[in-house]
């Protein structure tokens, strides 16, 4: 007899899930999942489910500890398993075996993924929260150890950038812009949508599989040689990425590196950065409070901590409380207004920008005065920046410029993926925006609102809108989906950051860090969110301003009697064919396998059958978004 472990019965209520068992039937299953029972006859999913469950088991885990004090007995403990499984050492003889030891893409992908879930990284970086200098203490020491120097950093020319919303798209601006000056660029940004590679990029591009996989076991070799030495520690993931990328750059030689802080600022990883080049902060809002703090002006001192003595600091307008804070942590020299992208000189108009949304005009201007900045700094670093003007409040105001023809060629040119992107298949819009704050939220609706306003009015025909959303972490999901409400969607659906049902080709996009019976209950809770949220549609719209009849001043009507119904799946490629009806040409391909829904689900989906159009919007998380993107855009996952 044996006793179902937490990770057996994690797999069985997904795969229950899969199979369209009543959810009461979960409910007697946890109660009596602690009592000893033979595990079920369960098929190959199952099989390669309860196999993962390896990855965590307590006891394994436990006596590969005891084992790496005495390296003999682990060969010891595996021909007792051998044996146990009814073969013998001699038989192996017998299979001509060629021995390959792990150095390629997709190993280096897979080891990377076990610094999530390091138990001692893990610990780590629990003590390091409740004394934070520890953190950039302890990324200084494994810098050391993988062979770099705080100082080798200073030959980077960086620009760091920090904020809540757009941190993101304006280092995209800003790459693009000095990219188009003829610069070997480099560009480190978090998280990735698809592959890991998007972190490190060069010249715009994600470096080549190759290239990760050099580079990635010549830091990983470093650090794991001298880990003994340090008591057996490795770092996080992140920390672990931060590190490879400035190896990267150093290696690859780039001119200049555009760096985006990961979390907050002052502790984050990144800032062990002792001379940036110049200083950036997008729009500020509420997020990671349990690491940041539960105010905008906690949030903000945070984040002023990328501020270097005698270094130029730009930011976008700020609410006054955290504006104060930002001037506070940095007086010998404080960070300048900017001017708003409409006050910039262009000879030939008003200024295009290749990211949709109102929200990227302050994040292209930040990118406008970073890269100009920086330009400055590189072919006159002799001479002194110009003073800033003095505005009203005591903070300074940056100057407008006439932008180069260059710098406008820039701002066009910028692709962001994930963020206000749309993907036209035939008769359905995506609309993809990976928005998730309350901020960001409430520009991704204005973005949404308008753009498929724009479509159906080309298209002279009503569309069927379909939400697909997911949160996680610690986010207030509730108050995002209420700004959500007014769009008017005849479906929401929901699912977790899961691609497809086989997670086997899916290396980049594991997270090992939330139990799958996490994820699928968080899809619940959001659906029942919507389920009530829905019933106040009339007061929101007019609270939000929304007219009950349109969608936004000028669209055409909506879908009568919209049947605002809603759905959970269990992964995002079971949600979009549920959505799209074989009307993608890109989903309904042989190797896609159409995951079997019940009768009902399938008659729930005549309007989308029958629509002229579809527009669906997906949002709420990035990684929700990179699972969709590797679908709709095969060549991202390429």
């Amino acid at each position: 007899m044996m006793v179902r472990s937490p990770r057996v019965f994690e797999r069985y209520l997904f795969s229950a899930f899969l199979h369209r068992q009543n959810w009461s039937n979960f409910t007697a299953f946890r109660s009596s999942s602690t009592k000893a029972a033979r595990l079920p006859r369960m098929d190959y999913q199952d099989a390669v489910c309860t196999l993962n469950t390896l990855q965590t088991n307590a006891m394994a885990l436990e006596q590969v500890r005891q084992e790496r004090k005495d390296p003999q007995l682990q060969l010891q403990a595996m021909r007792s398993f051998l044996q146990r499984s009814g073969l013998t050492v001699e038989e192996l003889d017998h299979l001509n075996i060629i021995h390959v030891t792990g150095t390629k893409g997709k190993d280096a992908v897979c080891t990377l993924n076990t610094l999530q879930t390091n138990a001692m990284a893990l610990e780590q970086v629990r003590q390091e929260r409740k004394d934070p200098q520890l953190q950039l203490q302890a990324m200084r020491s494994f810098l050391q150890r993988s062979g770099l120097t705080v100082e080798e950093l200073d030959h980077l020319n960086i620009i760091h950038v920090t904020g809540t919303k757009g941190k993101g798209s304006t280092c995209a601006f800003t790459e693009q812009i000095l990219r188009n000056y003829g610069f070997r660029t480099g560009f480190y940004s978090s998280p990735h949508l698809v592959q890991v590679r998007e972190r490190i990029r060069i010249d715009g591009q994600p470096i080549s599989k190759e290239l990760f996989t050099k580079y990635f076991w010549q830091v990983y070799g470093r650090l794991d040689e001298t880990k003994d030495a340090h008591g057996g520690s490795m770092p996080a993931y992140f920390r672990f990425l931060t590190i490879l990328a400035f190896h990267v750059f150093l290696q690859e030689k780039v001119d200049l590196a555009v760096i985006e802080v990961g979390i907050g600022g002052a502790y984050d990883c990144t800032n062990i950065i002792r001379k940036p080049w110049v200083c950036g902060v997008s729009s500020l809002g509420i997020d990671h409070t349990s690491i940041l703090g539960d105010t905008i002006e906690k949030i903000a001192w945070q984040k002023g901590g990328i501020f270097k003595p005698g270094v130029p600091a730009f930011t976008v307008k700020q609410p006054d409380g955290p504006m104060a804070v930002l001037q506070e942590r940095h007086r010998r020299y404080r960070p300048d207004w900017l001017v708003e992208l409409a006050e910039y000189l262009a000879p030939s108009g008003p200024v295009h920008l290749g990211l949709a949304g109102h929200h990227q005009h302050s994040n292209a201007s930040l990118a406008l005065q970073l890269s100009h900045t920086w330009l400055q700094r590189r072919y006159l670093p002799d001479e002194p920046l110009p003073s800033p003007a003095e505005g009203n409040t005591g903070v300074s105001q940056a100057l407008p410029f006439q932008p180069s023809p260059t710098m406008l060629k820039g701002l066009k040119d910028t692709e962001w993926p994930g963020r206000t992107q749309t993907l036209r298949h035939d008769h359905i819009t995506y609309f993809l925006d990976g928005a998730h704050t309350t901020r960001s939220m409430l520009a991704c609706v204005r973005w949404f609102s308008e753009a498929a306003a724009h479509h159906e009015r080309t298209a002279g025909v009503p569309a069927v809108r379909v939400l697909l959303y997911n949160a996680t972490g610690e986010r207030d999901s509730a108050a995002m989906l209420k700004l959500l409400v007014p769009c008017h969607f005849d479906f929401a659906v929901f699912c977790p950051n899961i691609t497809e049902v086989l997670p086997s080709s899916n290396a980049d996009q594991q997270n090992f860090n939330v139990t799958v019976e996490n994820m699928l209950t968080r899809c619940l809770d959001n659906q029942r969110s919507w389920k009530t949220l829905s019933g106040q549609e009339g007061r929101l719209g007019a609270e939000l301003d929304v007219g009950g009849e349109l969608l936004i001043p000028g669209s055409l009507p909506l879908v009568t009697d919209r049947r605002n119904d809603t759905l959970v799946f269990p992964c995002i490629l079971s949600a979009l064919q549920w959505i799209s009806q074989g009307r993608d040409p890109v989903l309904a391909v042989p190797e896609k396998r159409v995951a079997p829904v019940q009768p009902s689900v399938a008659a729930k989906a005549t309007p989308l059958r029958e629509a002229a159009q579809i527009h669906v919007l997906v949002a709420g998380s990035l990684h929700l978004v990179g699972g969709v993107l590797k679908h709709l855009d095969p060549s991202s996952a390429s």
